[in-house]
């Protein structure tokens, strides 16, 4: 009895010392799930070193800076800049894509001022309304339509926006520069969107130099939860990329027209593919691309020198597939595959990318096949034929 009562005794002194210690527990647990969660300021530089490696002794190694930095709720700057040393020769080449400041005074009124690489269009393979675009690609890292937008000289400028809820309007004015190879007059550009339906037209007001205005058109639509139909046009009096070729006067000056037309679809497993029509009225046709082949070879030289640097078609028409599945397979794997088609000469072109993303670093691996006949518009290319391995590390 005596152990029994003594065993009792322990007990009820025992209990509310346990009590108080689950209490300190439940209480220890609470304040840590209430303890503020730091997360790490974003910061304003986004660089990486890229270095690439190709068929035969083709190397690359490349550095690539963007900073972007609000200096008060009104202000902000931004930069990016591209650095290639290709070798043999070790033959180097800095791009300024972005040098601007940034005046927000509201909400929807926007006004920079600085070199700016300014982008338009809604195809993918081939924007006839991305006037700035024109003779601004310094170094082609990569055939890729992506890597040939992001990866050019930008433009001085000053640049002016007004957004609202359904649509928006821009002014730009720049002055006299120099291009890559190509020399520019001042140019302006006047664009206004808004949405009208299911529609998202923007309309486009081009002009440089005292060359005649150019027009454009930008046009989407979604037809259904996974497809996007979309039309760019530009069109305007202007001579063709032979006549200028060949210093032909203005006397050879008509209308022209511009188009890209095309649908790209969107799987549930980040599948899209895009297919388009492309057309160059300022490209040759039949008749006149058969004469540039078969012509001096000084001529075909500087007409396809020219069309290179200016980004437009050599020939008046071409098909363009793209196809990017993002997590193919396996987690952070990307797959690309492009395809063109000339419509004029039967040649073609291949391009595959796979690219995986491993934390701070991606692994690539690029490969190009031309087809066609000598002196066709890609069968000429096929000096470039191979692959590519490039290793990219974030900083």
């Amino acid at each position: 009895m005596s152990a029994l009562r003594d065993a009792l005794l322990a007990g009820c002194l025992l209990a509310p010392l346990a009590t108080a210690a689950q209490d300190l527990d439940v209480a220890a647990l609470a304040l840590a799930d209430q303890a503020p969660v730091v997360t790490p300021a974003a910061s304003d530089w986004r660089s990486f070193v890229e270095a690439g490696a190709g068929s035969g002794a083709s190397r690359r190694l490349s550095l690539d800076l963007q900073y972007e930095h609000a200096v008060s709720a009104q202000w902000s700057i931004s930069f990016a800049d591209r650095f290639d040393v290709n070798w043999p020769g070790r033959h180097a080449i800095n791009t300024l894509k972005d040098a601007f400041a940034s005046w927000r005074p509201d909400a929807g009124t926007m006004l920079d001022a600085g070199r700016i690489n300014l982008r338009n269009g809604v195809a993918l393979g081939y924007n006839p309304t991305d006037y700035f675009g024109r003779a601004a690609v310094r170094s082609v890292v990569s055939i890729d339509p992506a890597s040939l937008k992001e990866n050019r000289q930008g433009s001085t400028m000053l640049r002016g926006q007004k957004v609202w809820d359904s649509g928006s309007f821009t002014a730009v004015w720049a002055p006299a520069q120099d291009g890559v190879g190509v020399a520019h007059p001042a140019r302006m550009l006047l664009a206004a969107s808004q949405k009208i339906g299911v529609l998202a037209p923007q309309v486009l007001a081009y002009r440089e130099g005292s060359q005649p205005a150019q027009f454009g058109l930008n046009v989407t639509s979604l037809l259904g939860d996974a497809t996007v139909a979309f039309v760019e046009w530009s069109g305007g009096r202007s001579v063709s990329q032979l006549a200028a070729s060949a210093g032909t006067g203005p006397q050879e000056r008509r209308w022209r027209n511009q188009a890209s037309a095309g649908l790209t679809y969107t799987a549930p497993n980040r599948l899209s593919v895009t297919a388009e029509y492309h057309h160059d009225g300022r490209g040759a046709d039949d008749a006149a691309w058969d004469m540039v082949r078969h012509g001096p070879l000084p001529l075909y030289g500087l007409y396809r020198k020219q069309a290179q640097a200016l980004q437009v078609l050599p020939t008046r028409r071409e098909l363009f597939f793209h196809a990017r599945w993002q997590d193919a397979f396996v987690p952070r794997l990307d797959l690309s595959a492009m395809h063109n088609v000339d419509l004029i000469d039967p040649s073609r072109r291949l391009w595959l990318e796979a690219r995986y993303h491993a934390g701070r670093f991606d692994y690539a691996l690029q490969w190009q096949r031309h087809r066609g006949e000598a002196l066709s518009n890609y069968g000429a290319l096929s000096a470039t034929n191979g692959w590519q391995a490039t290793l990219r590390s974030y900083f």
